[in-house]
């Protein structure tokens, strides 16, 4: 079994997953992105966050030539590399949500964007075939009803205004559809990322620039008003992670709940669009332009939501001209289960694999 192989299967061993395919797509994907040396030493890191210092001691090397080795396949993009209680911490990275978001300009590929096209369906339906949900929508808060008690995971103004650190990149999914020559119109530089550490981004930032948090409420502001759908990870508590602004047309998450039908990938929010029949106008514009789920339906000019479809992100009701749609809380029974924190999710996750249900 040669490194690729063994890469291959250590991180199918992660929560989330990274499924062996006939065709052996996944191992091109691997020599793509891991020289051979690269993905030996992929192979030695921890799922769980150490310092440079720990992971010399361990495998027996200089820590200066360590620290050197880890920085240089954290800026490609190889391990994850971030900012927690004031050190610099390295691990090993999922392929999703991880490794093919970290890849920069210059290594996602025509060849790569190619091969990740082709691997989509088998990983999105082992990514999103067991539970919990690997990521969750939040709402866009304008719609949502005044007497509804908002729980702070669910508004998005609460969990920038928590952080204190932040960066833009570009989204990869428009950069891997661009090549593809398939990418929307929809802005490219709009995936956030945040964390609860001071500047958190300041020694290590990949391809993308450290915003202020006054600029990033600016880039979610301006995704909703573009119909972008924002997501994050499927956690109540985390010490950072990412706000991705996603389109049903590029977007790898709303693109497996539609085409591939995983639907573990993206859990809907603890809401759902409803749309007032008293002062609709009957524009059809949240059902032809806006909706990402095609989950508004029209009969003889009666515009009803789709509860079973719906993913109560609100983008429906940003643009609506007469605000006739809001957001009403699902009953109890149809909420989607949250895990507590990271720990909570990788162990229900593994648990419901070793069941034999992923």
């Amino acid at each position: 079994m040669d490194v690729y192989q063994r890469l291959a299967q250590k991180l199918d061993q992660l929560p989330e997953g990274f499924p062996a395919t006939g065709s052996g797509v996944e191992l091109r994907i691997l020599r793509q992105i891991f020289e051979p040396a690269e993905a030996e030493m992929a192979l030695q890191m921890s799922p769980l966050p150490e310092t440079a210092e720990a992971i010399a001691e361990r495998l027996g090397r200089p820590v200066p030539e360590m620290r050197a080795t880890l920085e240089d396949m954290a800026r490609k993009g190889q391990i994850a590399s971030f900012k927690m209680g004031g050190q610099q911490m390295y691990r090993m990275a999922p392929f999703v949500v991880g490794i093919y978001e970290f890849q920069r300009r210059e290594r996602l590929t025509k060849e790569l964007a190619e091969l990740v096209e082709e691997y989509m369906p088998s990983l999105s339906q082992k990514v999103g075939g067991f539970g919990p949900h690997l990521t969750r929508v939040i709402p866009v808060n304008a719609p949502l009803k005044a007497d509804l008690n908002i729980l702070p995971r669910d508004d998005i103004r609460q969990i920038i205004a928590k952080a204190k650190s932040f960066r833009v990149q570009d989204c990869v999914c428009r950069r891997e559809q661009g090549l593809l020559d398939n990418r929307c119109q929809h802005t490219l530089h709009c995936c956030l990322q945040y964390s609860m550490e001071e500047d958190a981004y300041a020694y290590f930032n990949l391809d993308g620039e450290v915003v202020s948090r006054e600029e990033a409420l600016r880039i979610v502001e301006a995704a909703e008003q573009e119909g972008l759908v924002h997501s994050t990870y499927n956690v109540e508590e985390a010490p950072g992670g990412f706000l991705c602004n996603c389109c049903p047309c590029c977007c790898g998450l709303l693109r497996s709940l539609k085409e591939f039908d995983s639907p573990y990938v993206l859990a809907r929010s603890s809401y759902l669009a409803s749309i007032d029949q008293d002062t609709c106008q009957a524009c059809g514009l949240c059902k032809d332009e806006r909706c990402p789920m095609d989950a508004i339906s029209e009969e003889d000019g009666v515009y009803r939501v789709l509860a079973e479809r719906c993913l109560g992100c609100g983008v429906c009701a940003v643009t609506c001209p007469s605000d006739s749609i809001t957001l009403l809380a699902r009953p109890q029974a149809d909420r989607v289960d949250i895990a507590k924190n990271m720990i909570d999710w990788a162990q229900r996750r593994l648990a419901q694999r070793e069941q034999g249900q992923g």
